[in-house]
């Protein structure tokens, strides 16, 4: 099983864009909090949000082309390597998410994404945002418009939950890391 410590250590041999390393701490987060909502091992799941975009910076136009493979050499395991490519269903490949874990990741990935510009316009950033407050920013479509809110429901349909309960999962795990993903808000500057 993919542990956090192998998930970084090959996640920071092909990542070194800050904005990049975020997004992956964001969806960790999200990713262990998805995992606790299901009863599963959060480590694992956070592991898993920790390497999903393994290939990205390098290959931006080819992205999860150069995943599978160089994963699977370096050990992980084929069902955590599924999980991984199944976030780039529809839009670059056919791999559906099937299970809880890989249903949330492609939910979460496009999520975290709203929830962190959410929390970059706020004084306290994270810490005090409240699911009413996402919504309302989720509804605007010009508001962080390069995050696709079609694949967000999409995958809230795949797991059988309101938009609303995912964003709420995602950002109570997200705040206890505030500091760490830089949503501690303009009052902390």
């Amino acid at each position: 099983m993919l542990t956090i410590e192998r998930a970084r250590a090959l996640n920071d041999s092909m990542v070194t864009e800050e904005h990049l390393r975020i997004h992956a701490l964001n969806v960790r987060y999200a990713m262990g909090a998805m995992a606790r909502h299901f009863g599963e091992d959060p480590e694992h799941w956070e592991a898993i949000g920790q390497l999903h975009d393994y290939d990205y910076e390098k290959y931006p136009d080819e992205h999860l082309q150069h995943t599978e493979q160089p994963l699977l050499e370096a050990g992980v395991s084929p069902e955590d390597v599924r999980a991984i490519m199944s976030h780039g269903y529809h839009i670059l490949n056919d791999i559906k998410p099937e299970t809880p874990m890989e249903k949330s990741l492609f939910t979460v990935d496009e999520l975290t994404g709203i929830i962190q510009a959410c929390a970059r316009m706020r004084p306290r950033g994270i810490t005090d945002l409240e699911v009413k407050s996402f919504m309302k920013k989720f509804k605007d479509r010009k508001f962080a418009a390069k995050c696709n809110r079609e694949l967000v429901l999409e995958g809230c349909a795949l797991l059988g939950m309101d938009v609303k309960d995912v964003a709420a999962i995602c950002i109570e795990g997200m705040k206890p890391h505030a500091a760490e993903i830089g949503l501690l808000g303009t009052e902390a500057e």
